[in-house]
């Protein structure tokens, strides 16, 4: 006899265990299955471990440069052993909170790997290889992603690591080549760059951060070669290959062929969705483009079974998969009621200093028929962005020239990943520059350049000549 629940969620990351919790406390009886960590991804090799490294990144930095604020510094180093114990204490709270969290809401957590046998039918197998059948009335799809390698003669020596074994190294390399140069590799070669590794990435687009508004790559690319960071754009890696002195990769592009040595060959060229336990054909499951389609109610063209997450392809975010994580829950037990709404989904990116943008940018809103107004308004004119020494960056802001919405915001600065909420707040709920403009920010603090960019936008800042 198979355990019966009303719903079971495969993938028990920050879309699966948010499903699972939600769906709980609206009254189902629900089962998580994960077949490694809680948390997934963004837990324990992403979004987490990343953060924790760059906070010490970042305090290193402050401190060699702390005689700019009146504070004398002899020496300084990275014990870096305790960079990754400190790191791996903060996944194992957050990852225990998880589990306290799922038991609290009485959510049965398997630990295996989850397989859709048939709709209302799913395998567990644990560690050990003893399987058991679950029946349920409604599945969630959380699978997630897992790192893309690229067809790269050499990719799999040792020296070459991705984003989720890069953590196994246990010194600081004194060179890494990062392949690509999207928010996974330039996060990394920010963290090394500032611990002293000679670091270079390499970009196939014509900049890095493809996909973002184009003039936050462009101020941001001589801040990263003043950091220390060589970045080679319009350039592909041809092959890796081990050497005397450790790996050298050969690379073809706008400067011709040349080789670049070093200790250590980062892969960050992308994600793509997991498929672990999905047999998406077997299933009638629709795939388009190697992810799993989904309506506006996240459900999947078989009745029953609903995906979210990085799965489905899209923006692969932690915070767009617990927000979808919700969503799906809450339609699966209780009808298809609430729809998915991506028009305001914030992106941070925590280089130093950090970018965040959210909504259009020009290019997109012209596509769409807007006639734009834009503003911008650098931190240089910021007081507080200058006592705290983090005046590089600026905020923009895009409104609807017809009716002052607020349709996108893009910032390089200080805080850019906690200032763009206010953003993504006002085009969630069609807020005016104006608005904005009229809303009394404290002073001093970097949330008045939000106010100050949106003076712009219906007249002039004030405080920018």
């Amino acid at each position: 006899m198979s355990e019966q629940f009303d719903m079971v969620v495969i993938g028990g990351g920050p879309g699966g265990y948010v499903a699972a919790i939600r769906a709980s406390q609206l009254g189902a009886k629900v089962a998580l299955i994960e077949k490694e960590r809680l948390g997934g991804t963004c837990l324990n090799w992403g979004c987490i471990p990343t953060k924790a490294m760059i906070k010490t990144a970042s305090l290193y930095k402050e401190i060699n440069e702390a005689n700019q604020y009146g504070i004398k510094v002899d020496s300084v180093s990275v014990d870096y052993e305790q960079v990754l114990n400190r790191k791996d204490e903060i996944i194992k709270s957050l990852g225990t909170g998880i589990e306290k969290l799922l038991e609290k809401n009485k959510v049965t957590v398997y630990q295996g790997v989850g397989r859709v046998t048939s709709v209302g039918k799913v395998t567990v197998t644990d560690g050990q290889g003893i399987s058991e059948e679950l029946s349920c009335n409604k599945i969630i799809l959380a699978t997630g992603s897992s790192a893309m390698v690229p067809p790269i003669e050499g990719v799999e020596l040792p020296g070459v690591i991705d984003s989720n074994t890069i953590f196994n190294m246990r010194s600081i390399p004194d060179s890494l080549v990062v392949i690509g140069g999207g928010v996974v590799g330039l996060e990394f070669a920010s963290i090394y760059s500032t611990f002293g590794s000679k670091v270079t990435v390499v970009e196939m687009m014509d900049q890095v951060l493809p996909g973002i508004d184009p003039e936050i790559p462009k101020r941001m690319r001589p801040i990263l070669k003043k950091n220390g960071i060589d970045i080679l754009t319009k350039t592909k890696v041809t092959k890796i290959e081990e050497s005397d002195t450790g790996i050298q990769v050969l690379l073809e592009g706008k400067k011709g062929e040349q080789t670049v040595g070093c200790d250590k060959v980062l892969v960050a060229a992308g994600r793509k969705p997991n498929f672990h336990g999905i047999e998406a054909e077997k299933l009638g499951l629709a795939v388009e483009r190697g992810a799993i389609v989904v309506n506006e109610y996240l459900e999947t063209n078989v009745s029953s079974i609903y995906a979210i997450g990085d799965v489905t392809g899209g923006a692969m975010l932690a915070h767009v998969a617990s927000a979808q994580g919700i969503i799906a829950a809450e339609n699966a037990v209780k009808g298809n009621e609430s729809e998915f709404n991506n028009r305001a989904i914030p992106s941070c990116i925590f280089t130093n200093p950090e970018i965040a943008t959210v909504g259009l940018d020009e290019n997109n809103a012209k596509e769409q028929g807007y006639e734009i107004n834009v503003s911008k308004f650098p931190f240089t004119a910021s007081g507080k962005a200058l006592a705290m020494g983090k005046a590089v960056g600026t905020v923009k802001l895009i409104s609807d020239k017809d009716t002052g919405r607020i349709l996108g915001g893009h910032i390089m600065g200080p805080h850019a990943s906690d200032l763009i909420a206010e953003v993504a707040l006002a085009i969630e709920n069609n807020i005016t520059a104006e608005q904005i403009a009229e809303t009394i920010h404290a002073h001093p603090t970097l949330a008045e350049t939000i106010m100050e960019a949106a003076h712009g936008l219906v007249g002039k800042p004030i405080h920018l000549a």
